[in-house]
């Protein structure tokens, strides 16, 4: 079946493309900032954005939930080749869904080598989430990738741009290649990016690639070509990327540290102060003079859910800003309701800490965790088994042998070191994968009847709750959030 025996344009159009937002909803964790969340935001008219990490996953375990719903299913109705969405339905389908306690059905994890099934459940499960978000509105829609995860990165990024994504927006990293991959795969012509394999001689390269004429056959209409936003948190990777055509943006999103999950490292030697979290410092402060000079738009971001922000982030030439602790505590977004009553009672009471752990990540760089009374988070590792069967922050390593393989710094100690991984590297590591997926309602079952605890990732600023619960005390939509913060009803 074809693209054009299955059209999808009445998704691609937004009200108007040309349109900048002025607030941009973040792409928050793993399924927290879904489709519903983001359709919520793109209905103000500013861009809501839905988390790209792990949607291969989040599709394969609410199709195992029965998509009680069907919006699973209508979604996957209007993807090009329906004999891809037979294959998954298949395979992870479970009409009424399991039983609880019942463990989910494992997916191909992430790895340089073909798998067929692997790559069109990535596709499938990008197309899903943002054709839901559109669905219904004519508002713009962006989907969050993290560079890190460059195993996932050209299928993913093919399947949301079949649903008419508006918007990719990529940090935690250099993502100096995506312009090039969205202009390729936008005529449906094959796209690549590099993976970083350590060990790997100087020169020697390692891809991530798609070709759209193996996966899809017939003839395909040439797809929009989503505008790409870079996350940056410091001035000189802006100057950098936009010094080529080739690795220009469209704009960028300037993080600052206080920004909830991943953040860059200082700048320098890394400090820690007497609560064991890194210290930022003047070298790690971003100029948005220098920013603004480089012609593109910018949003700030970190700290700037108040109009308060959005004004001073306008005032110094920003476009606006992005928000995602204030929007990750909403009415729509991903977090387990009893997860986010109990975060905002702690936000309100005062006892809701947000650290940012300089170990806590697989992938070395520091991440925001939410602690608080009864919190999860605060098990120690021995508490949790040491399991790493998600892998989609694994590192690729080359073997003695040439081959490649991959380790986490959160898999048992004594795996990560036979790989050649240093012991020290999984001192104070945590599974993210796991944990943030049970916050949002989708952790594992073990065979042992073990389930994984939640992990929450939050900004460390929470001074828009105050003005958010006085007015809303019983909670607060997304389209609340926007009329905070634009200061008048949207």
């Amino acid at each position: 079946m074809t693209v054009t025996e299955h059209p999808i344009a009445e998704h691609a159009p937004g009200a108007d493309r040309g349109v900048l937002p002025r607030v941009i909803q973040g792409g928050m964790g793993v399924g927290v900032s879904g489709h519903r969340l983001a359709a919520a935001v793109a209905r103000t008219g500013q861009l809501g954005v839905v988390s790209g990490v792990a949607l291969d996953l989040l599709l394969a375990r609410r199709l195992q939930r029965g998509d009680a719903d069907g919006s699973l299913r209508r979604a996957l109705s209007r993807f090009p080749d329906q004999g891809m969405v037979r294959r998954a339905l298949d395979r992870y389908l479970v009409p009424g869904g399991i039983t609880a306690g019942t463990p989910f059905r494992p997916v191909p994890r992430l790895g340089l080598r073909d798998n067929r099934q692997r790559t069109e459940l990535t596709v499938l499960g990008n197309f899903v989430e943002v054709f839901l978000a559109k669905e219904g509105h004519t508002g713009p829609v962006g989907i969050n990738y993290l560079e890190k995860i460059q195993l996932a990165t050209p299928a993913a990024t093919y399947g949301a741009m079949l649903a008419g994504v508006d918007y990719v927006l990529m940090g935690a990293g250099i993502p100096a290649e995506i312009p090039a991959l969205l202009d390729a795969l936008a005529e449906h012509r094959p796209g690549e990016v590099s993976v970083t394999v350590e060990g790997s001689a100087a020169g020697q390269r390692h891809t991530a690639s798609l070709d759209p004429a193996e996966l899809l056959s017939g003839a395909h209409a040439p797809l929009y070509r989503p505008r790409f936003l870079a996350i940056v948190s410091a001035s000189v990777l802006a100057q950098y990327l936009h010094r080529s055509p080739a690795t220009r943006p469209d704009g960028f999103v300037v993080e600052g540290p206080l920004a909830g999950g991943h953040s860059a490292p200082p700048r320098g030697r890394m400090r820690l102060d007497d609560c064991g979290e890194p210290v930022y410092g003047v070298r790690d402060a971003v100029d948005s003079a220098t920013i603004a000079a480089l012609g593109l738009p910018f949003w700030l971001a970190g700290g700037c859910a108040t109009p308060e922000a959005l004004a001073r982030a306008e005032a110094e030439g920003a476009t606006g800003i992005q928000a995602g602790t204030v929007f990750a505590l909403c009415a729509e977004s991903g977090l387990e309701p009893a997860v986010k009553r109990r975060l905002l009672a702690q936000a309100t009471d005062g006892s809701l800490r947000v650290r940012n752990d300089p170990l806590a990540s697989p992938t070395g760089f520091p991440f925001k965790v939410a602690d608080g009374p009864g919190s999860p988070a605060l098990r120690s590792l021995e508490e949790r088994p040491r399991l790493c069967d998600l892998g989609y922050l694994r590192t690729p390593y080359l073997k003695g042998n040439g081959a490649v393989g991959y380790r986490c710094p959160a898999e048992p100690v004594d795996d990560y070191v036979r790989k050649g991984g240093a012991v020290e590297d999984t001192e104070g590591r945590h599974c993210l994968c796991n944990g943030l997926l049970s916050a949002i309602g989708l952790g594992q079952t073990r065979a042992d009847g073990y389930a994984e605890p939640p992990l929450v990732t939050l900004g460390q600023t929470l001074d828009f709750l105050a003005r958010l619960r006085e007015r809303h005390p019983d909670g607060y939509t997304a389209g609340q959030v926007v009329e905070h913060l634009l200061g008048e009803r949207w």
